[in-house]
């Protein structure tokens, strides 16, 4: 099979879609299909061109036989609607003319958080009378009224519409969630059409490990419980509540806080922590996609934080899986859904309410004194890991594929 997916995000950025794109694709790879993805320069989530990359019209390379194609776009920090929304319109138009003149796929995929990627993916599946498959990461643009980036209006009405229109003309959906299946069902969208495949844990990079003596020592750890958040410093994880939690704790001078990462809240987080004179609170910048698991191994106790919105009832945080590989004890402060509901069945942590650091301090606090219960946080994650491998996962997606080309679907227009 030819797949030929369109994403703006791809190693060597570290963020869950690219990750979840670059495990499954390897996979597919070694089971003897064709991978290109269209993608751009390297940037999120700063807004500026990773190292050794440039913004060109058009770059190929090759990443464990995954065929990358970079396109030119507009690229700017994850700040500004406007902003933001030309970035996404830029590389879905570069995408999309780019896509023409690849070699003839089976299947288009086009992924979110943000759809404008799958409009250029809908857009060149009519042209090329190819099967649309749309995968959902998210409920966009919910997601972005959610956390206060946008209020609801008629442009808010006017990007709804495009949403549904997208789910109806792709061939097939996969979501990331049963969540949000149950969501597109309840907006009218056929249930027999989509298919949920969770994210996951690459178990052959994520797994249990002693914690890296230099990093330790870099950042001052030694004989420390660490709580650790790593990933995007974005509008929707709450990180400021995290923050009045550490200063609840600033009488622990055994329990540190680890930020490890970049993103449109991380300017004003370190800010805001050197005004309250948090010394228990270390930031650290974005790192690489092969230095995630060292720094995971400083953990002993990892937060997932989301602001207390609706819309996030149906969200999986993905870096849950990864903990649950590393034997690392989940923290997490989102609302109740799907995510805790895993989180709570695998037993590989416990919950606090969102937005609440009263909770979240006092969580930490009895998790750093409780060292049985933890042993046992980490022995029923690392049981459940095996739910959840990537290997599992990548099957799942490759087979709703195969539905669509058993079933000989086109795109509709």
């Amino acid at each position: 099979m030819r797949i030929l997916f369109i994403s703006d995000n791809f190693p060597p950025e570290t963020n869950a879609p690219a990750t979840r794109l670059y495990e499954h694709a390897t996979r597919w790879v070694k089971a003897g299909h064709e991978v290109t993805v269209i993608t751009c320069a390297p940037n999120f989530p700063e807004g500026k061109v990773f190292p050794g990359y440039r913004n060109r019209w058009y770059a190929v390379e090759n990443w464990d036989g995954i065929r990358i194609v970079r396109v030119k776009s507009y690229i700017t920090s994850n700040e500004g609607f406007l902003k933001r929304t030309l970035d996404y319109v830029s590389f879905m138009v570069s995408g999309f003319f780019v896509g023409l003149f690849q070699k003839k796929p089976d299947v288009i995929v086009a992924t979110s958080p943000q759809f404008f990627a799958a409009v250029g993916g809908w857009a060149l599946a009519a042209v090329r009378r190819k099967p649309f498959i749309f995968e959902l990461r998210d409920l966009w643009p919910a997601s972005i009224v959610a956390v206060g980036a946008m209020r609801e209006s008629r442009t808010i009405r006017w990007l709804e519409k495009l949403e549904l229109f997208l789910y109806r003309r792709a061939s097939r959906v996969v979501a990331v969630t049963h969540a949000f299946k149950k969501d597109l069902m309840e907006r009218g969208i056929e249930g027999d059409k989509i298919d949920v495949v969770l994210n996951g844990v690459d178990l052959s990079r994520y797994q249990p490990m002693a914690a890296d003596e230099s990093l330790l020592r870099e950042h001052e750890l030694q004989g420390k419980f660490v709580v650790g958040y790593l990933g995007t410093h974005g509008m929707a994880h709450a990180l400021d509540k995290v923050l009045e939690a550490a200063e609840q704790l600033k009488h622990r001078d055994d329990i540190v806080f680890i930020f490890v990462g970049a993103g449109a809240a991380k300017t004003e987080l370190v800010e805001r922590a050197k005004a309250k004179g948090l010394s228990n609170v270390r930031f650290v910048p974005r790192q690489p996609k092969e230095a995630m698991p060292k720094y995971w191994s400083l953990c002993d106790l990892a937060l997932i934080p989301l602001r207390d919105t609706p819309v996030f009832e149906s969200v999986i945080p993905s870096k849950m899986f990864e903990c649950m590989g590393m034997g690392i004890p989940v923290l997490m402060s989102i609302p109740e859904g799907e995510g805790t509901g895993i989180l709570r069945e695998s037993g590989a942590g416990v919950c606090v309410p969102p937005e609440d650091p009263v909770a979240m301090a006092a969580a930490i606090e009895g998790l750093k004194d409780n060292l049985e219960q933890r042993d046992e946080l980490r022995r029923q994650g690392l049981a459940a890991a095996a739910t959840y491998s990537r290997d599992h996962q990548a099957e799942k997606m490759l087979a709703a594929f195969g539905i669509v080309l058993k079933c000989g679907n086109k795109v509709k227009n």
